[in-house]
């Protein structure tokens, strides 16, 4: 196959992991699958973004696609939300991390999460501007997006330092950590800036650029997971857009995370842990499932390894490679990422790849691990049990920004973007249009 060839098919088979992992009823999308799992809001807002690519490729009717997408904005606009600690789906329009995946009511004691409901809701947006016609149920997906949005209390998780939180429990208050540059909270931060009636200040940007400092890193702003290079990029085009830190460097956000695909690159080749399977043609750190919570010595040193776990370059690294670090940022090195995909499939095969896609994860440096945490396969070392929706999600829609630009075409038709980026302070590419 072609690159582009090999890019569709991954891309297609992806889109069958998205609908797998999707309840029918509640329209709601687990965090992981097969393994039966709650429902992780952001994936719920990668899917939506998925079934605009699905039935614009003709994978699922326009009618399947929205039913998907309206039974999701259902469940959420219809669950109820308060301070309590259940019975709710989050409070002050913001959504707790995980949901039941058939009420939509927080599962466990999670966190009301800021950046995931960001998630959340940039997927809905996305789906508002794809599904614009005149039936009554893809109305009612404009109508509910735009509640959901509008219910949102932005400044309420605002800290005296100006900065987002991380998150809130009903049982401990607000999260001792805030959101604060670089990573991949840029979402939030413009979603908060640009929605209707927002009483979040335009000095919000500056107080999370305070953070760019320290991730500074030889020529671009570094954050080792690729997954802070991606996640914003997947809903808003930052060609030739910058903001006032990025004009006085020469560069954009794009070409940040190009350059954040070299890093990677770089440091697989200099492979300064030693791991099997490492190399320019074969990289990957991001946030992503792992072998397990265990320590093993390997030639002379005692090296750690984890279970679901962010890694990345310079950051921690236990050998594990994920698909979705490369497929994800497929628009920014469509070659090279093409060619690590490749590499993938070629030397492993069937062990990481199927029907659905890649499994979340593998690491070729590891023969055996604990129970439960997926399994050791000949020739391959472990491989991830399941594919996680925030990981399955973007390969998808970053695959079709690479190929058609849809949904940065989308976004940049939606008001709530364009002013969050101009109250940000950015100018130039599509803005100056």
């Amino acid at each position: 196959m072609t690159d582009e060839d090999l890019l569709a098919q991954i891309q297609a088979r992806t889109f069958a992991s998205m609908v797998a992992a999707t309840d029918r009823g509640s329209g709601l999308t687990a965090d992981r699958w097969p393994t039966p799992s709650a429902c992780s809001i952001a994936a719920v807002g990668f899917a939506m973004t998925c079934w605009t690519v699905g039935v614009s490729h003709g994978w699922m009717t326009r009618a399947h696609g929205a039913d998907l997408t309206i039974r999701a904005l259902r469940t959420l606009h219809d669950a109820p939300q308060g301070d309590g600690v259940d019975g709710v789906s989050g409070t002050r329009g913001w959504f707790y991390h995980f949901l039941n995946m058939r009420t939509g009511l927080r599962a466990g004691t999670c966190e009301l999460s800021t950046i995931d409901t960001a998630l959340l809701l940039a997927g809905a947006l996305c789906a508002a501007r794809f599904f614009d016609g005149e039936d009554p149920v893809e109305g009612e997906i404009r109508r509910l997006t735009a509640a959901l949005m509008a219910r949102v209390d932005w400044s309420w998780f605002l800290r005296p330092s100006g900065r987002f939180a991380l998150g809130w429990t009903p049982e401990s208050g607000f999260i001792p950590y805030e959101w604060v540059g670089y990573n991949e909270a840029m979402i939030l931060y413009i979603l908060a800036l640009g929605a209707e009636g927002s009483a979040v200040p335009s000095s919000a940007w500056a107080a999370w650029c305070e953070g760019y400092g320290r991730s500074w890193r030889d020529d671009h702003l570094s954050f080792g997971p690729m997954f802070g290079h991606q996640y914003s990029h997947l809903w808003i085009d930052f060609r030739g857009v910058r903001d006032p830190f990025m004009r006085e460097r020469g560069l954009d956000y794009f070409e940040n995370s190009r350059r954040a695909v070299a890093a990677q690159q770089a440091y697989a080749s200099q492979n300064p842990g030693r791991w099997n399977g490492y190399g320019e043609d074969l990289w990957g750190l991001t946030a992503c499932d792992g072998p397990g919570e265990f320590r093993r010595l390997r030639g002379f040193a005692i090296k750690a390894f984890r279970a679901y776990s962010a890694r990345g370059v310079w950051d921690f690294d236990d050998g594990t490679l994920a698909p979705t670090a490369v497929a994800a940022s497929t628009p920014f090195a469509p070659q090279a990422c093409a060619a690590a995909l490749r590499r993938m499939i070629e030397d492993h095969g069937a062990a990481i790849y199927g029907p659905h896609g890649f499994q979340d994860a593998f690491n070729l440096s590891v023969d055996r691990a604990p129970p439960d945490h997926g399994q050791v396969r000949p020739l391959t070392g472990w491989v991830g049990k399941d594919m996680l929706g925030i990981d399955q999600g973007p390969i998808v829609a970053m695959i079709e920004n690479h190929r058609t630009e849809l949904i940065w075409r989308l976004m940049r038709q939606e008001p709530v973007i364009e002013r969050g980026l101009r109250r940000a302070g950015f100018e130039g590419g599509w803005l100056a249009g």
